[in-house]
């Protein structure tokens, strides 16, 4: 029931960066997008850029030297400009040696998306968080079905007009479009598995929020972190609640999930990330994040003094007009917000006869979290 048929990063955009200018960034030459010529990152370890369009532009890949073969993290959308740059990788990067595992940080489709081709042109095996795997088969079984009840059910409650309930019927679905059918087996990654490619050993980090399980890999030796969507260095992953869960509280999860890696993970690794130039400035970047989001949420219980719907609630989260491509992202990522103000006490939503959910402050509020 997601309607997320390309994961963006978060309505609130933050490019402008004295959120982002203490991070330093290494003079490592860009891969030009879609050549499938990669940049040597550290000692078998090259970064590709496959073609995405739109305002992320591309998405970073990267291949791991394995032995006499490869592992891949990371695909691409399903197109054919990516296939095509897969195929020039093929042939130069990966100088003829096959991909034997591919590794999926998370189920959207610029990660996902060249997954089943790159599997069955080479024979390789699909390594994926479970949590991941089973909803990227459940979400691909959305394509060519109508949207269901509870979906329009869902969107009708946080404010949608008719306009906007149809737009949402008639895109239905598109998830599964952008992504080629996914192997039917996978071995699952766990939080603390430890993988050897190559000479090196990779330990396997999940984070939570922005997706279910996001696998990020953290290699100590050459002080590596290949972190996904789940830390970029100059925009916000979108977290959003979805028709799938609407109880859900995924921005809890993401805080938590980043305070845990900020814990866990040193400072010193060079941060490979999903969309970005790889940075030195982990700690730094969360500890960012996390103010950000902490003030959002400021803005958002001062606006429920008086009670509001999803939708009234964009002036306090976003800083760009919320047009109809982004109201989707917009309506979760608010829901997000607001469902965590509830974990902590702070709001409480109500349902109207008309089948409207209204949020509001607590009558009691304690202080938001620093």
């Amino acid at each position: 029931m997601s309607d997320a048929a390309t994961p963006r990063e978060s309505p609130w955009h933050e490019k402008n960066a004295n959120m982002t200018d203490q991070l330093t960034y290494p003079p490592i030459e860009l891969p030009v997008i879609g050549e499938g010529v990669a940049i040597g990152i550290a000692e078998g370890v090259y970064w590709l850029r496959m073609p995405m369009g739109g305002s992320l532009e591309a998405i970073n890949v990267w291949a791991l030297a394995d032995g006499d073969s490869w592992t891949i993290v990371d695909t691409g959308l399903r197109s054919t400009e990516s296939a095509a740059a897969w195929r020039k990788a093929f042939s130069s990067t990966l100088k003829g040696r096959p991909v034997r595992r591919i590794i999926v940080t998370h189920l959207h489709p610029d990660h996902s998306g060249m997954a089943g081709w790159l599997a069955r042109k080479q024979s390789a095996h699909l390594w994926m968080t479970r949590l991941e795997y089973l909803t990227l088969r459940v979400l691909t079984n959305d394509t060519g079905q109508e949207a269901p009840h509870e979906a329009i059910n869902f969107y009708k409650k946080v404010g949608w007009d008719d306009d906007a309930l149809d737009h949402y019927r008639a895109r239905f679905g598109d998830f599964g479009k952008m992504l080629y059918p996914p192997p039917n087996s996978f071995h699952a990654l766990e939080h603390g598995q430890r993988l050897t490619i190559g000479d090196r050993e990779w330990v396997v980090v999940v984070g939570k929020g922005h997706s279910p399980e996001h696998a990020m890999l953290h290699c100590p030796e050459a002080r590596l972190l290949i972190s996904g969507d789940q830390v970029l260095p100059t925009i916000s992953s979108n977290v959003s609640v979805q028709p799938l869960e609407p109880d859900a509280d995924p921005l809890t999860d993401w805080l938590v999930s980043l305070d845990a890696i900020r814990r866990d993970l040193p400072d010193d690794v060079l941060v490979l990330p999903a969309h970005g130039q790889p940075f030195h400035g982990l700690h730094t970047r969360i500890g960012s994040l996390l103010e950000g989001h902490e003030r959002r949420l400021e803005r958002l219980l001062t606006l429920l003094e008086t009670p509001q719907r999803a939708i009234d609630v964009f002036p306090a989260l976003f800083k760009r007009q919320i047009d109809r491509p982004l109201l989707s992202l917009a309506t979760g990522e608010s829901l997000a917000h607001l469902a965590c103000l509830r974990s902590r006490g702070l709001a409480m939503d109500e349902v109207d006869d008309a089948g409207t959910c209204w949020w509001r402050a607590s009558d009691t509020t304690p202080t938001v979290q620093a």
